[in-house]
């Protein structure tokens, strides 16, 4: 897959079913049958939702860990709690798990962000607190991670 694009606004019905955006069923019409995993994201309280293919090279990356030791399996444990596999009904919707709408704090209205392989599910308040958070500075943050990765305009020598 070669990246997702968008971030959509949307809501979640009384049975924790949520309608998978139309931009988003295009991007993904390949393997839409295969079935997603779902999530807890590392670093916010926010789900993961993976393509199967896209969660499959993921797994293989993490069966590589060494099992011997502690932190490796620690890891593996907390990266796997909750993880869920989950399909689109026939009417394009999927249900998400109780516990983990719980973890992230989800109740009706929620975002879904594409994150290059893989699409963030946020409760949109707490979207709404990341991306708007007065204690990143994203001009800085851009720079650190980006900055040293050159662009083909510094290869071009300006008078």
């Amino acid at each position: 897959m070669t990246g997702l694009l968008g971030v959509y606004e949307c809501s979640i019905d009384a049975k924790a079913r949520l309608l998978l955006p139309s931009a988003f069923k295009k991007q993904l019409t390949p393997v839409l049958e295969k079935g997603f995993v779902v999530k807890r994201s590392v670093f916010h309280k926010c789900l993961e939702l993976y393509t199967m293919e896209e969660w499959n090279v993921l797994v293989k990356d993490v069966n590589k860990l060494n099992r011997f030791k502690k932190k490796n399996v620690d890891f593996i444990r907390m990266f796997n709690a909750g993880v869920k596999p989950v399909e689109l009904d026939s009417s394009g919707r999927l249900l998400l798990p109780k516990d983990l709408m719980t973890y992230a704090g989800i109740s009706k209205n929620i975002v879904m962000s594409a994150a290059v392989n893989m699409i963030e599910i946020w409760d949109k308040d707490r979207y709404e607190q990341a991306i708007n958070d007065p204690s990143v500075d994203f001009g800085s943050l851009a720079e650190d991670v980006m900055g040293s990765m050159g662009n083909k305009s510094d290869d071009v020598d300006l008078p």
